[in-house]
């Protein structure tokens, strides 16, 4: 099955337990996010089929609110703050530095899926600014230096899965040798 088929199945689940009123567009759109992580053409082009209404619609709609995410999040979610705190202490630099090792800007997500950024406009932690929020992570007083710490402690994460998997397969290669 493609992607964009099973996008379709999961959005008939979503939609078999709505009502098809238009004012229920919003409602759907948020479960749809909710599944996904963002909204993907196909179910948007479903929930326009669902309600009967236009497509340029629920476009229109799911574009006016910044809560609705068009692209794939990444597996990793790296939130700038630009609240004042954090822009007067270097938030903008930091958000620069993001956009500069990930390779993609704001709203992106890198080609690997790994990677997305966002802006936000406060964390509520100004006595740490500047601040990256790292997935659920607070991340205070980000530098430059630390942001490729913190990518580092992914890559390593990374390596260290790889080679206990590596194990694994070994591990089972050895015991169907010794079965045989």
């Amino acid at each position: 099955m493609t992607e964009e088929e099973e996008v379709k199945k999961q959005t008939l689940k979503i939609l078999e337990s709505r009502s098809r009123e238009r004012g229920k567009l919003i409602p759907i759109l948020q479960d749809i996010q909710a599944k996904f992580g963002y909204l993907p053409r196909e179910a948007m082009l479903e929930a326009a089929n669902f309600l009967d209404i236009p497509e340029s619609e629920v476009y229109s709609v799911a574009t006016f609110y910044n809560q609705f995410r068009f692209v794939p999040p990444g597996k990793h979610q790296m939130k700038v703050c630009l609240g004042t705190a954090c822009q007067i202490k270097g938030g903008k630099i930091v958000l620069d530095s993001w956009e500069r090792e990930l390779g993609i800007k704001v709203g992106e997500t890198s080609a690997n899926r790994e990677f997305g950024l966002e802006r936000v406009a406060c964390v509520g932690c100004c006595a740490m600014a500047p601040i990256t929020v790292v997935d659920d992570t607070v991340e205070g007083t980000i530098s430059p230096t630390r942001i490729k710490g913190i990518l580092l402690a992914f890559d390593l994460e990374k390596q260290k899965a790889s080679e206990e998997g590596k194990k694994v397969k070994k591990s089972r290669k050895g015991k169907k040798a010794k079965s045989s």
